[in-house]
C-alpha cells in the first residue's frame, strides 16, 4: 500500500497499490489521446504504456529528462494520472522524482506538480488536483509526465503502464439517442460535451453537437466524438 505526504507543491509517495482501483465517477482519457515519447529502446516503444500488460515496459534512451507527451484534439478535463512502476523488477531504471506539466502545447507547458516516488511497487496515483479544494481537475489540451531522476542514479528509465482519469459528464440529464436520416446519410449519436459537428446539407440544414467515446458515421467516414450530443434543426 502506498503512502503519501505532502511539502508545498511536492508530494511524495512511497511503495506502491497492488491492484488499480478508480472511483466510479472517473473515466479513462487515454484512448482519447494521442502519446509521444522523447526517446526509447528499440522493442520498448511507447506501445507498450498502453498494453494493458505490466510485463512489458518503455524504456527511454537518451539524456534526462524523459518526456511522455499526451495530446488531446479537444481540451481535456483530467483529475488524475496513474502510473505502474516496479523497483523490485527495475531497481535503477525506476523513477525517483516526476513533473507533471499542462498547456495547450509545448510552448507553453506550466509545472503543475513535482513527485517524489520511494521505492515504487505497483500502480501509483498522481492526483492533478490543486491546492484550493475547487481546483478537482484541469482542462488541458496537453499533458507532459517528465521524469526528472531515476532511483540509485539511473540513467534511463522503465514505466509500465499509464492511465489517464477525468470526471465522467454531468449523467444527471441524459437527452434519447436516435439516428437521424437525411439524403442517404446514417448519422450516429452519443452523449455528453466536448465535441460539435455542423454538417450543413441540403434544406433543412442540420446542426449535429456532439461529443463522447463513441464514433459518428458521416458520409462514409468516421469522426471520434467525445460524449453526449443535442440536435437541432437551422
Amino acid at each position: 500500500m502506498a503512502t503519501v505526504s505532502s511539502d508545498s507543491d511536492e508530494v511524495k509517495i512511497t511503495g506502491g497499490n497492488r491492484h488499480l482501483i478508480v472511483e466510479d465517477d472517473l473515466r479513462e482519457m487515454g484512448k482519447k489521446a494521442a502519446f509521444t515519447v522523447s526517446s526509447c529502446k528499440t522493442g520498448n516503444g511507447i506501445s507498450s504504456l498502453r498494453d494493458d500488460n505490466l510485463d512489458t515496459y518503455w524504456q527511454s534512451d537518451g539524456a534526462q529528462p524523459h518526456l511522455v507527451n499526451i495530446q488531446f484534439q479537444m481540451k481535456a478535463k483530467l483529475q488524475l494520472v496513474v502510473l505502474y512502476v516496479d523497483f523490485k523488477l527495475d531497481e535503477s531504471y525506476t523513477p525517483s522524482k516526476i513533473s507533471i506539466r499542462a498547456g495547450d502545447g509545448f510552448h507553453n507547458l506550466k509545472e503543475i506538480k513535482t513527485v517524489e516516488l520511494v521505492k515504487p511497487t505497483g500502480w501509483v496515483y498522481l492526483s492533478l488536483s490543486g491546492n484550493d479544494p475547487r481546483e478537482t481537475f484541469v482542462n488541458t489540451f496537453m499533458l507532459q509526465i517528465a521524469v526528472l531522476s531515476n532511483h540509485l542514479n539511473g540513467r534511463d528509465t522503465h514505466v509500465r503502464q499509464i492511465e489517464v482519469y477525468g470526471p465522467r459528464p454531468n449523467e444527471s440529464y441524459s437527452p434519447p439517442t436516435f439516428p437521424v436520416y437525411f439524403k442517404g446519410i446514417h448519422y450516429i449519436h452519443c452523449q455528453c460535451d466536448m465535441y460539435s459537428l455542423l454538417e450543413i446539407c441540403e434544406r433543412p440544414k442540420i446542426q449535429i453537437i456532439c461529443p463522447c467515446s463513441d464514433e459518428i458515421e458521416v458520409g462514409g467516414w468516421l469522426e471520434r466524438c467525445h460524449g453526449c450530443f443535442s440536435f437541432s434543426s437551422l
